[in-house]
């Protein structure tokens, strides 16, 4: 009997799909379905449903990739090392290397049911539940923080030497890539010269999650708790209070940017002052180093660093969104205004 065609949904060959799971599952693999998910915009995401068996594949893009870049191998190790830790994550399944089979390495894992929010003011939500939601975020935060890294096996999972130092190193050599001239975003080489004066001693070192947003948290279907911590692409071993810088970038910046709260009645619609927001996350991860604006300016920076980098693959014609050099200007510029708001605070 022939299988019934594919979903034509996806950058590789669903029928190369097909015969894998086939031998994945032990079964011949009749009613397949391929869906993009409507996130992953840096690695290539897609629902697969198989005869009722369901999950989600995560690949790499069939694109030249700058050197570290959509580094699914380290988010599928680090994913590993947190299976049965206070740190919610989808279950895996299986990573496979061989590009031959879908033209890039992928891997398969659990499909989560549940909720994503990319505006943090949350609409549609009562106001208690929102509170909620932002206290699970913190406290999901922490647990990630406050992880015995090295008992998981993850303590190769990051250079030695000074965190920030290798950080501003490696976003300024980024930066000076995705830059159409030198011209463009002066406020970026401004940002960058006031952070290599400033950097600090600290030695705080925990699993940081790299990119520490609402929108790659999956929330339970009906209760205002996490269930799943998504796109672990960025993890790294370095200082947590970056992740919490990048975390409350919300409260500096507008909902046209990024989704952001600047001009939201908090309390009005139940989300807690930055302030607030904080203490719960300090209180949850027992750290008595506070964030402070250097931590709100390099997250500011390296935003608006990985901004100009969306724009400058859709300009080079490497995304699947048709708007991407666009929207990565527009927020690139967006950050570096806000970063320079905050530095004008402290100095600058």
């Amino acid at each position: 009997m022939s299988a019934p065609p594919s979903t034509p949904a996806a950058d590789f060959d669903p029928e190369a799909l097909r015969g894998f799971l086939g031998g994945f599952l032990g079964r011949e693999v009749c009613d397949l379905t391929v869906a993009p998910t409507s996130g992953g915009m840096s690695n290539p995401t897609y629902f697969v449903t198989a005869d009722g068996w369901r999950a989600v594949l995560r690949k790499q893009p069939g694109m030249k990739l700058a050197k570290s870049a959509h580094a699914i191998d380290r988010e599928f190790r680090v994913m590993g090392a947190l299976q049965g830790s206070a740190v919610p994550v989808p279950q895996l399944y299986h990573y496979e290397e061989d590009p031959g089979l879908l033209g890039t390495p992928f891997y398969l894992m659990e499909w989560l049911d549940g909720r994503i929010f990319t505006e943090y003011a949350l609409p549609g939500l009562a106001p208690e539940q929102r509170g909620a939601i932002y206290r699970s975020m913190a406290a999901t935060m922490a647990a990630v923080h406050s992880l015995d890294f090295r008992a998981a096996g993850l303590g190769d999972f990051g250079r030695p030497g000074n965190y920030f130092e290798r950080q501003i190193s490696r976003w300024s050599q980024l930066w000076q890539q995705y830059r159409k001239g030198d011209d463009d975003n002066p406020a970026l080489d401004r940002m960058l010269g006031w952070l290599g004066d400033r950097i600090p001693d600290s030695e705080l070192l925990a699993l940081c999650h790299g990119d520490c947003r609402i929108g790659n948290l999956m929330f339970h279907p009906t209760e205002p708790r996490v269930i799943g911590v998504l796109d672990w692409e960025l993890s790294t071993l370095g200082h947590p209070l970056v992740d919490v810088a990048f975390n409350t970038q919300a409260w500096h910046m507008a909902p046209d940017e990024n989704g952001g709260l600047l001009g939201i009645e908090l309390a009005a619609e139940g989300i807690p002052a930055e302030a607030d927001y904080l203490e719960g996350y300090y209180a949850a991860a027992g750290t008595t180093e506070r964030l402070s604006d250097f931590h709100r300016i390099f997250a500011m920076f390296r935003a608006a660093v990985g901004s100009a980098g969306v724009a400058y693959r859709g300009e080079l014609g490497n995304s699947t969104l048709p708007d991407s050099a666009q929207v990565g200007r527009r927020l690139a510029a967006a950050y570096a205004r806000r970063g320079m708001e905050i530095a004008a605070r402290s100095g600058l």
